[in-house]
């Protein structure tokens, strides 16, 4: 992994190709992020690269984080990542990171936090059936049912499918396709959907598998 950047989600909409083609295509602010710090193997024991997003207030952030920004000369940020990359080396603090490291055509993975639909039943979270809707089953009909276990082994096996949290948890989509870069508005537009509700906050990478 040689690229990635900090974005957010800003929804999705249509674009046309040359040929005539509707491409659904979801619009990512990507950038511009500064690189607040560069790991080294030497002094870090791995080489990887911290960047910042979303320029705040100092007044929202604690001590600590204000000194840090202060030690680089960067203004405060809202978001800190940090990427492994092959090349951190080539990276300077106080440098900044735009969209333009990316360019149409690329295969990308995106990475983000998908919506929490909270504590949620079996039909709804694993696409279970409803139970028969007769005589002698009930009263609940969405409930999960038989479990399989009676007096051996008299517990219910780790993993099976049951109601519980549903959703907020990190996801990543591989090998997507970059439609178009926008550098005047920072705006990255991805082939298909990504994770996360709109305004969330999503990584983007260059393609590992591609």
């Amino acid at each position: 992994m040689n690229k990635a950047i900090i974005g957010r989600k800003l929804g999705m909409t249509q674009i046309f190709s040359a040929d005539g083609k509707v491409i659904p295509v979801t619009v990512i602010e990507a950038g511009p992020c500064p690189v607040v710090q560069v790991k080294t193997v030497e002094r870090d024991g791995y080489a990887a690269v911290k960047l910042g997003f979303d320029e705040v207030n100092e007044k929202e952030l604690n001590k600590p984080e204000n000194g840090l920004f202060k030690k680089v000369g960067v203004n405060p940020q809202k978001v800190l990542k940090e990427f492994k990359l092959d090349n951190a080396q080539s990276f300077a603090v106080g440098s900044v990171v735009s969209c333009e490291i990316f360019a149409e055509g690329d295969k990308i993975d995106v990475s983000g936090v998908s919506k929490g639909h909270g504590f949620t039943g079996v039909i709804k979270r694993w696409n279970h059936h409803r139970l028969k809707e007769t005589h002698g089953v009930g009263p609940v009909h969405r409930e999960v049912g038989s479990m399989g276990a009676n007096s051996s082994p008299s517990r219910v096996f780790k993993g099976k499918k049951m109601a519980g949290q549903y959703g907020h948890e990190n996801v990543t989509i591989l090998n997507l396709d970059v439609v178009k870069v926008d550098k005047e508005r920072n705006v990255i537009l991805v082939k298909g959907a990504v994770p996360g509700p709109v305004k969330g906050i999503v990584t983007i990478r260059n393609s590992v598998k591609a």
